[in-house]
């Protein structure tokens, strides 16, 4: 089939801070790098600045630059896009079917992976709109916004301006939904049906923005894709940023108390100064930011504090995917094993208690290899199921919940890991091949995107090519499976989930990202 480009045809759409000028491919009209705020550093977003004429938005703007160069690495695995990097990267893509104000889609706002350090809303080949827009009938919005020490850093013991430094990256988050909720309308969106769904770090800002005051009304539905913080995932160390910013002040020459000169230090000395000091800082559990802070802004994630009243009406899909951090090569073809060689390797990664594991497991999952559950999600699975059972218990909206579980065609199998489940609800599995399976990944991709859009539209991801999904309650736990055969399961892995917490030391997250896992 000839694909169709268009640009002159396509009109320049008007926005509050003026024209933006995209193009059309396929049916689909594209903007890309549209500014919807700036700020100074460590300050809180703004509007952005009007401008005369028709401003070119054909091609991505800057992303958030990282403390550390990223490596390219697990490429197959989840394909990446390496893009410039600048302070201001307060920017956002989207596609939409129509250029018409009457045509009210639905919204989809896509918050990138992660955590609060690294990521941007292009970097994985899979976050592209096109087909989700296309195919689905809506409009698509990926969103960039500051990061690490620019976004998440807390100086408000140095005075007023710097209130809500900690929670910068979230406000540009804030600003970015203000800016659709203004705009969207002109780009054929509906602003009174806007979904956030996001997975790992951008899990973890949906659940964000849901705790932020200043956020309702801007968003309508929330999907957290392998993306629950409880405390643990990512450690939240006390105090405020007294301690690294005389560090960093220290380390730059710069006279004690002058915080005010972080402003304008060369980003990546700041960003060399801060790798020098704060793992010390960090070793002696001493706060180094990186994360949200929680104050009159931001009242906490929802695990530790409960959720505010207005995030409980706010329907709520769940999920994550069954290896999650399962990277590591497989050292064995587990299908081509004899009962005997199984049992010995579980013997010795879990002693006595093998046999126990083996049988929980095998009553948990009786389809798969007794050996996946060397691979079974310890870090967002049980948050996830809490985080479901909390919202439900709120009783003003439902909450669903779902766990990716297909095995791949990679190492003999390879189970679902960390963002695997990305090109499907995007519909994106044509671009990252380990996710094309002859008879499986179409229907599969299929009914996982369609829960969403019906989601998107209704608040409940019900549809025909599905089995019945109910949603969680306080007691029960329905789960979709997503799979080779998709089916609802209910509390199926909590004795499994329970008994490996018990035998095992609490996984550590943290220093998995020190090896360059993949977001």
């Amino acid at each position: 089939m000839a694909h169709v480009f268009r640009y002159d045809e396509i009109p320049a759409v008007e926005t509050k801070a003026g024209k933006v000028k995209g193009y059309e491919w396929d049916g689909v009209c594209i903007f890309k790098g549209i500014p919807y705020a700036k700020a100074e550093r460590f300050q809180m977003p703004r509007e952005t600045e009007s401008w005369e004429g028709v401003k070119e938005t054909s091609s991505y703007g800057f992303v958030c630059p990282l403390l550390t160069q990223d490596t390219p690495s697990g490429e197959l695995l989840v394909p990446h896009r390496y893009w410039p990097q600048d302070e201001n990267c307060q920017n956002l893509n989207l596609w939409t079917p129509a250029l018409d104000k009457k045509a009210k889609k639905p919204v989809m706002v896509w918050l990138h992976g992660g955590g609060y350090a690294a990521g941007s809303s292009i970097e994985q080949v899979a976050y592209d709109g096109f087909n989700m827009c296309s195919k689905g009938d809506v409009v698509v919005v990926t969103v960039n916004h500051r990061l690490n020490i620019l976004g998440f850093l807390d100086l408000s013991t140095y005075g007023e301006k710097y209130k809500n430094s900690g929670n910068a990256g979230l406000a540009d988050l804030v600003a970015a939904l203000r800016w659709i909720h203004t705009n969207i309308e002109a780009f054929g969106g509906d602003p009174d049906n806007v979904t956030l769904f996001g997975q790992s770090g951008g899990g973890m800002k949906v659940t964000g923005l849901m705790q932020i005051p200043e956020a309702d009304g801007l968003f309508h539905r929330a999907i957290v894709m392998s993306g629950v913080s409880d405390g643990k995932v990512i450690p939240v160390l006390p105090g405020d940023g007294t301690e690294i910013a005389e560090a960093l002040l220290k380390e730059l020459g710069i006279p004690r108390g002058e915080v005010e000169k972080l402003e304008t230090v060369p980003y990546y000395e700041l960003a060399r100064a801060y790798n020098t000091v704060s793992p010390a800082l960090a070793g002696r559990g001493i706060y180094v930011g990186g994360m949200p802070v929680v104050n009159d802004y931001y009242l906490g994630e929802p695990l530790l504090t409960g959720f505010r009243e207005h995030a409980k009406t706010i329907p709520l899909l769940v999920g994550t995917v069954f290896g999650e951090f399962s990277f590591r090569p497989s050292p064995f073809r587990k299908d081509s094993l004899t009962d005997a060689e199984t049992d010995a390797i579980l013997s010795r990664e879990y002693g006595e208690h093998a046999e126990k594991v083996k049988a929980l497991f095998q009553k948990a999952y009786p389809g798969k290899n007794a050996l996946d559950v060397l691979d079974v999600d310890r870090v967002f699975r049980q948050p996830s199921k809490s985080l479901a059972k909390l919202h439900a218990r709120g009783g003003k909206a439902p909450s669903y919940l779902y766990l990716f579980t297909l095995n791949f065609p990679y190492q003999y199998g390879k189970a679902a890991w960390h963002c695997s489940d990305i090109p499907f609800i995007f519909h994106n599995t044509d671009k990252v091949e380990v996710c094309n399976i002859d008879g499986v990944s179409g229907e599969l991709e299929k009914q996982i995107f369609e829960a969403a859009m019906q989601f998107a539209r209704f608040g409940n991801p019900n549809h025909d090519g599905l089995a019945a999904w109910p949603p969680v309650t306080p007691e029960e736990e329905p789960t979709m499976i997503f799979d080779r055969v998709c089916e609802v399961r209910h509390n199926f892995d909590d004795e499994l989930l329970a008994f490996l917490d018990e035998i095992l030391p609490p996984f550590d997250l943290m220093a998995l990202h020190a090896r360059d896992v993949q977001h």
